[in-house]
């Protein structure tokens, strides 16, 4: 597999995450959580769009009736482009150390967000951390929130469906990556295990699923690589980039066959960045796969496209 990497966009966000691509529109969206604006770029002809957020923003997902969901630091709220953020739900009411990070549609139309112990001040900075306090929630139509895990993570990170019925989560300061059963009727996770520990570039970030579940990972904080495991955590791919600290990716384009990565430059320093000035930028991967269509808030596929539907 050979894969060809080119800068799409010098965005130079603080922390890049959350992309999506949206088939109707032929555009990508994604956020950036310390920069609090949400970006949305059309590849095809260069239409770049941004829209400032009330908070930190940390996730964004497509809604069936068009808009979005939108997880901010502590509120999940529905939005849509030049309109307001109305409040739809709030996971963690009684943590408010606590803030939202990862959050994605699941197949089923419900969405998913995971928090942890809050690592951002008011301004932005960094702030130490002393405790795993994050958990797995879902978030259904009606706005009911379900806890599916215990409030015992550190960053919580990667959220991918297999059409075989199992659920990949990371934790990026235990630099591990996790896989689980998954009943979305049962609106449950269990049989938790670790299939990849300690691998040695940087540490999992976002990440997205191929049309063959494979799962390929932003290696953050030093990664400069997106890693492309099985199943069965077996690394079958590694995609070196020109920035350090690789975010979340997702497949688009007409058949979603390029791969978009984005990138953070938090807590770099002005000297770093003079001499790579790509960090926070957004980048295209050819020639990995192709991907699956991103599911929509309030609506459930009929199946999940296989490659041959899309090539």
């Amino acid at each position: 597999m050979s894969a060809t990497v080119s800068l799409l966009l010098d965005a130079k966000d603080i922390v890049g995450e959350s992309i999506l691509w949206c088939g109707d529109e032929k555009a990508l969206y994604w956020v950036d959580i310390v920069g609090k604006r949400i970006h949305r770029l059309e590849p095809e002809n260069g239409r770049h769009d941004t829209w400032p957020t009330p908070d930190f923003v940390t996730s964004i997902g497509m809604r069936k009736d068009g808009g979005f969901i939108v997880g901010l630091s502590r509120n999940v709220c529905l939005w849509t482009p030049d309109g307001p953020f109305e409040e739809f739900a709030m996971p963690e009411p009684d943590l408010p150390e606590n803030r939202l990070n990862e959050g994605r549609v699941a197949p089923d139309g419900s969405f998913w967000v995971a928090t942890m112990q809050s690592n951002l001040d008011a301004g932005g900075s960094p702030k130490d951390m002393d405790r795993q306090s994050g958990a797995v929630y879902r978030i259904d139509p009606t706005g009911h929130v379900s806890q599916l895990t215990p409030n015992e993570y550190g960053i919580t990170n990667t959220m991918g469906w297999t059409r075989d019925n199992r659920f990949f989560f990371a934790d990026t300061l235990a630099n591990e990556i996790y896989m689980f059963d998954c009943d979305l009727a049962a609106r449950r996770i269990d049989n938790r295990r670790t299939i990849v520990a300690g691998f040695a570039r940087g540490l999992p970030d976002g990440s997205c699923l191929d049309a063959d579940d494979r799962l390929w990972n932003c290696r953050v904080a030093g990664g400069a690589a997106v890693a492309g495991f099985d199943g069965a955590g077996r690394l079958m791919h590694l995609i070196e980039l020109p920035a350090s600290w690789p975010t979340s990716c997702t497949f688009g384009g007409p058949v979603l066959s390029t791969l978009y990565v984005t990138s953070a430059r938090f807590t770099m320093t002005g000297d770093h960045l003079d001499m790579h000035p790509l960090e926070g930028g957004l980048f295209a991967v050819e020639g990995v796969g192709h991907g699956v269509e991103e599911p929509k808030f309030g609506q459930a596929p009929d199946k999940f496209p296989s490659v041959s539907e899309i090539a």
